[in-house]
């Protein structure tokens, strides 16, 4: 390896060293609360892909196979990682899938997290519906070095989507609302022993509160709150009624009961915290510790889920105290079960295109010759701790 970096100034991977660092990443992913099934992650090699067009057809197809028929499936596809004069290819998509925000009598039609991406890709030659819609899907963008923004359109066999009703109130399917199956982040850098991997999408599966809590519910999204409560006949001129809360209950029983009746994989926030418990029982028993930023971990509702006190924000780094868990709501987004959401994309300049955020990594640090691993996900911090109940 050595001498590989004094010739080449960077060093390849064998499949099995890449297959090993992507679920590691994923299993120490400290804002996923989905890691337990860690060891069942598909990783797609596709390190010999790097015209743009061969990219996004590859995204597609990621997308198909994750799909699954509805079963959906961990996946994570890897392509050409930066070497030295040569960066590999991007994906200016937060998500592979995300619906478009139309500018539309001063305000947005669809989705507003991603107005200004919406309209970048409409300067790149991207044509929306003759009629516009809440829930048109956005084109791929995908750049290299010899091609600088690349469009593709997701065709509607590689996007599965549910149409939300409601198990006790037929009049919720009138809402005209439904999401997408398959959350696969795509904005995420993967680094491996000092090799990045700046294309690498990625996707779990859902929890409803995703889609029920935020995608649909915060206010700088769908803001469905008060349309589903209007229809309840819910008293919304004081706050003491606790109408958001009540119609939040609803909308994401729609959600649950949608996607289970279409077969389609997701999981609620109380079996996902079971689950998490599980993660850290087993991280305990391997003589881990489990990485934790309980500001993304603990679900929406986390009086009502059960908690851990004995993760730690760094592989290394546990404390305890009678101060509360800090539970702020992370920013809006659609992060895929395992989530890792990130900030609203500005508009790209076809001339440069984005980079990876730095905040947003999987991060498996390999010395092979001591085969000690360490591995980070998210913000580079100074090891902290954080407090406990």
């Amino acid at each position: 390896m050595r001498a590989e970096i004094e010739l080449t100034g960077t060093y390849q991977h064998t499949s099995a060293e890449l297959a090993f660092g992507a679920r590691i990443a994923w299993r120490n992913s400290a804002r996923c609360i989905g890691r337990l099934y860690w060891q069942s992650l598909r990783v797609r090699d596709l390190r010999a892909v790097h015209r743009a067009a061969d990219v996004a057809d590859q995204c597609v197809e990621h997308l198909r196979l994750a799909t699954n028929g509805g079963r959906i499936r961990p996946t994570i596809t890897v392509f050409a990682p930066d070497a030295p004069g040569r960066p590999g290819p991007r994906i200016w998509n937060e998500q592979l899938i995300r619906y478009a925000g139309h500018r539309v009598d001063g305000g947005v039609l669809g989705d507003p997290r991603y107005a200004a991406f919406t309209d970048a890709v409409r300067t790149l030659g991207w044509t929306p519906p003759a009629e516009p819609g809440a829930f048109d899907v956005l084109p791929l963008v995908v750049s290299t070095p010899d091609d600088p923004a690349h469009l593709r359109t997701l065709p509607a066999d590689a996007v599965l989507e549910v149409p939300l009703s409601h198990p006790d109130h037929p009049w919720f399917a009138d809402l005209g609302l439904r999401w997408h199956a398959v959350p696969a982040i795509s904005s995420m850098r993967l680094s491996i022993g000092g090799v990045d991997y700046p294309a690498a999408p990625f996707n779990g599966w859902y929890m409803g509160t995703e889609i029920g809590a935020r995608n649909l519910a915060d206010t700088d999204r769908y803001d469905m709150l008060p349309a589903v409560a209007a229809e309840l006949g819910l008293d919304t001129t004081s706050t003491t009624s606790l109408w958001r809360d009540r119609a939040l209950v609803e909308l994401n029983v729609a959600v649950l009961h949608s996607f289970a009746k279409a077969g389609a994989t997701i999981s609620d926030h109380h079996t996902e915290s079971e689950r998490f418990l599980k993660h850290i029982a087993k991280e305990e028993r391997a003589g881990r510790r489990c990485p934790a930023d309980w500001s993304w971990i603990v679900p929406r509702s986390p009086a009502a889920s059960p908690r851990s006190s004995t993760a730690t924000t760094t592989p290394t780094t546990c404390a305890r105290s009678s101060s509360p868990t800090r539970a702020a709501r992370p920013p809006p987004s659609t992060a895929p079960h395992p989530s890792s959401p990130s900030a609203p994309l500005p508009a790209p300049d076809p001339l440069d295109p984005p980079e990876p955020h730095p905040n947003r990594q999987l991060t498996p640090g390999t010395t092979r010759r001591s085969r000690r691993r360490e591995v980070h996900c998210g913000p580079k911090q100074d090891p902290a701790t954080i407090p406990f109940p």
